[in-house]
């Protein structure tokens, strides 16, 4: 794969950060406020403590250390607002918290859903073009990248009031201790821009190589089965551990600029008290001040590390913030999905299939100006409703790109396909599926049961899921699963042999009863009396006087299944290069001719190498059981 560009970093991350917050204050104004309101009540009971706890050294304690007694109310008293501001803190925390959370859940939620149905909008051809790791990626990490701050966020804003409310009640109560402490500010300050622009740029590397990582494991769990036939393991692990090294040194770069800058931060206020203990001492002892103001005051700037620690939360996880919405975007924001119309489609009757003028190419990879490199030329034919097409024609010719046309996976570039009279980019949402059903080359199940695999969530009574399995030849494998329909298949059917697996692909889309059926080679793997069962099903169901069933348009190249269908369209880079029965072509197109034959000769030296294998094996066991029978003679 080629390396990946390297992260963007802007010079105004803390500006484009806090515009990514901004949109989900917008989103859920009404918990933000509450989340806010909450942290406002922590700050300022945060603050009545230290007046509380001035007021009780200087009312309650001290007094009785000077008279060696004091009185019951006068304890209960102290003892009531220690306990009614320690409640209202607790009140203030749990709904700072709790909020906060909500909003941070809901915005993950919401973009989460919003990544992935953009992702059902947009066309397969944007998808060929990205990585399922990356977009797995961008639907999990980078969502929940994007949205980290927002924890932290109304803390934040809590605490700045309960800055502003301690600095107030700091300089009213001591002007000189007030500005020897407020020294510490601009420091922290500094400290902090220079926290951010070191932390910035190797946060965002680590937030990218995440993505990167999640690629490469993605590709190589999908392409286990050929890693380990061609003993690519080890090459696999070394690609593997060179991505997850470079995200491991950048979480320790990250680790490095954090482990630099927090014991810092942590001390600046600290030593900030110190300054205020020894000069608040000094004015204790000229009478400039009393002790409760003293501890007042002393206890006020110790509270000072929390709120400069919740605006270090904020900052700090402000660059990943960055890149995770700017990687999201990038999904939210691409271009190329499939526009609906309002049409709908008959009912019933099998579909009349037009395809006129089609040309089709793939846009460049290399940039977005890229020339299209075009694999369908001015395609035309026509399927009668209730009639089968077969499409031949050599590998990379163009025939899996059109059965991706028929079922609208792809518009094209020029031309029309049209189903009853009716251009498929006109039909309503949810049309074209409810009509047509694809069952491609390449066959996926999900680790669910048979039932669920045919079905896909649809309520269907099992008489319908069996009926689909005998028309797919598939129910004499199903009945005798351990547990019928309800028998798990495993991990993309890992359970079932190919040829099941295309069966009940099959059986998936027959149960739909749909009128217009596309067959991209979807009998590969079935042996040719299994296929031959299949198609007679498909005539027999087309054959049926009211007129349902479905127009069948199969990709094929064994003559036996092209023998079958009504019509041939024969395919050879991207054109339409003759149409018409599997005899007239054989008769009169010399490259169907040959095209045909060689698929022929291919199968049957593939059948008689099959044969040669099993009487091999068939001659060994005979020569075993030969030769045990001899020794027994001989020991007898």
């Amino acid at each position: 794969m080629p390396a990946a560009p390297p992260p963007r970093v802007s010079r105004h991350v803390l500006r484009e950060g806090l515009g990514v917050l901004w949109v989900a204050v917008r989103a859920e104004p009404r918990v933000f406020t509450v989340a806010v309101l909450a942290s406002g009540l922590y700050a300022a009971m945060t603050v009545a403590t230290a007046q509380v706890l001035g007021w009780v050294t200087e009312d309650t304690v001290l007094p009785a250390f000077r008279s060696g007694h004091t009185t019951t109310g006068a304890l209960t008293g102290a003892a009531a607002a220690i306990i009614g501001v320690a409640a209202l803190k607790a009140l203030g925390v749990a709904g700072r918290r709790f909020y906060a959370g909500l909003m941070q859940y809901r915005m993950q939620a919401r973009y989460r859903r919003a990544v992935t149905r953009q992702y059902l909008r947009l066309p397969l051809a944007w998808h060929h073009r990205h990585p399922t790791g990356q977009l797995l990626s961008n639907a999990n990490a980078d969502v929940e990248a994007a949205w980290a701050p927002l924890a932290p966020m109304p803390m934040a804003v809590g605490v700045v009031l309960m800055l502003l409310i301690a600095a107030v009640s700091i300089l009213v109560t001591d002007l000189t201790v007030a500005i020897v402490g407020f020294l510490i500010f601009p420091a922290v300050a500094l400290l902090n821009v220079l926290y951010q622009r070191r932390l910035a740029p190797v946060a965002t590397r680590a937030q990218q190589l995440r993505a990167e990582v999640s690629e490469v494991a993605h590709e190589s769990f999908e392409g286990g089965l050929v890693v380990k036939t061609l003993g690519r393991e080890q090459a696999e692990t070394e690609r593997f551990a060179e991505q997850a090294e470079a995200l491991r040194d950048a979480n320790v770069a990250v680790g490095r600029v954090r482990g630099l800058f927090d014991p810092i931060l942590e001390a600046l206020p600290n030593l900030g008290v110190l300054a205020v203990l020894m000069v608040g001492s000094l004015r204790l002892r000229a009478g400039a001040m009393n002790a409760g103001d003293l501890v007042h005051v002393a206890y006020l700037f110790t509270l000072l590390a929390f709120p400069i620690r919740a605006l270090g939360w904020v900052l700090a996880e402000i660059p990943r913030s960055v890149v995770g919405w700017d990687r999201v975007q990038g999904v939210l924001t691409a271009t190329g999905s499939l526009p609906y119309g309002e049409n709908a489609l008959g009912e019933d009757k099998a579909a009349a299939l037009e395809v006129r003028d089609v040309r089709f190419g793939y846009e460049s990879d290399d940039d977005e100006g890229g020339s299209p490199r075009h694999v369908l030329h001015d395609v035309a034919f026509t399927a009668s409703p209730g009639r089968t097409l077969a499409v031949v024609g050599p590998t990379g010719s163009g025939k899996s790109t059109l059965t991706s046309l028929l079922v609208r996976l792809v518009d094209p570039a020029e031309g029309l396909v049209l189903l009853d009279g009716v251009d498929v980019r006109d039909v309503r949402k949810g049309g074209i599926a409810e009509t047509a059903a694809l069952v491609p080359q390449q066959t996926f199940l999900f680790d669910d049961t048979v039932r669920g695999n045919v079905t896909l969530g649809l309520d269907l009574p099992d008489d319908r899921v069996w009926e689909a399995l005998r028309m797919a030849q598939a129910d004499g494998f199903v009945a005798a699963l351990s547990d019928g329909l309800d028998t798990k298949v495993g991990e993309r059917g890992a359970t079932l042999s190919g040829g099941q697996r295309q069966r009940l692909a099959l059986a998936r889309a027959l149960v739909r009863r749909p009128r217009l059926l596309v067959l991209d080679d979807a009998t590969s793997s079935v042996d040719p009396q299994v296929e031959a069962r299949i198609l007679h099903g498909l005539r027999e169901a087309q054959a049926a006087e009211d007129g349902t069933g479905a127009t069948v348009v199969v990709v094929a190249y064994r003559k036996a299944t092209i023998a079958l269908a009504d019509e041939v369209v024969y395919i050879e880079h991207g054109r339409v290069l003759d149409r018409g029965t599997h005899a007239e072509l054989l008769e009169r197109s010399e490259g169907y001719r040959n095209l045909v034959n060689a698929y022929e000769r291919a199968e049957a030296e593939q059948e008689a190498e099959q044969e040669a294998e099993q009487e091999a094996e068939r001659q060994a066991v005979d020569g075993t059981e030969a030769e045990g029978t001899e020794n027994e003679e001989a020991v007898a």
